[in-house]
């Protein structure tokens, strides 16, 4: 079951770091780095391959992700000054992907970005814990409004990315 929000009867669906950039991303990062795996002694890393908190021992890399740019990249848009690059925790062998099964790191305070088609920022909010889906509502109800980058507020790491389905 996938995780959509109708908003004026068009859906939006969260989306976990595409399959293709993982795999990309598990030899080097977007900063040019080659990644470095490691055993999770603690466990609860938002792992943004499958949108869940890592388990103890399980292999993880922590590697630098620039979702915008990927995305004006393959939308043949520059994304300017808004281009950045952030640390990011994914599987470091690969995983099933992200199971749809509910909203994902809705359990504490986040920030959301709303971009426009030529990746500019459009503006934002600091959503509360179980306002995800209203602040989806409340972005996607813009029709200049392409997509949302959902951030963590304590770092303000992104987390995954909300589209029109």
């Amino acid at each position: 079951m996938t995780f959509t929000v109708n908003v004026n009867d068009v859906a939006c669906a969260p989306r976990a770091v595409p399959g293709g950039v993982l795999d990309e991303l598990r030899v080097v990062d977007d900063a040019g780095r080659r990644t470095e795996p490691f055993a999770d002694e603690e466990g609860g890393a938002p792992l943004r391959c499958c949108l869940r908190r890592s388990a103890v021992g399980e292999r993880i890399a922590l590697v630098s992700y620039a979702p915008l740019r990927r995305w004006a990249a393959g939308a043949g848009v520059d994304p300017g000054a808004y281009d950045e690059q952030g640390p990011v925790f994914v599987h470091a062998d690969g995983c099933a992907g992200f199971a749809g099964d509910g909203l994902p790191f809705a359990q504490a305070h986040r920030t959301v970005r709303r971009y426009s088609a030529e990746s500019r920022i459009l503006g934002g909010a600091l959503v509360g814990v179980g306002g995800l889906d209203e602040a989806f509502r409340n972005a996607f109800d813009d029709p200049d409004v392409a997509f949302v980058h959902v951030r963590a507020v304590e770092y303000g790491c992104f987390l995954y990315e909300v589209r029109r389905t």
